[in-house]
């Protein structure tokens, strides 16, 4: 998947836990895990948000786009 969430690293950054994170964006732990571990299909813009919010980043700190890599190259 070309789209990456880098929330673990801000995470560790900013030496929060992922019940704390959840507890301060209001979202279940197990939702947070889901993105926090590239599971996610989607994110809300309200989510992404308050993450920034939180975390006080930009959201291109958070999501990272890499390119999948051409066959036979």
């Amino acid at each position: 998947m070309p789209i990456v969430v880098n929330l673990d690293v801000l995470m560790a950054r900013r030496k929060i836990s992922l019940g704390e994170l959840a507890a301060r964006i209001d979202l279940t732990p197990a939702n947070l895990s889901v993105l926090k571990n590239n599971h996610a299909r989607a994110v809300r813009f309200s989510t992404l948000d308050a993450l920034c919010r939180v975390l006080d980043c930009q959201p291109g700190e958070i999501l990272e786009y890499i390119p999948d890599k051409e066959e036979g190259v």
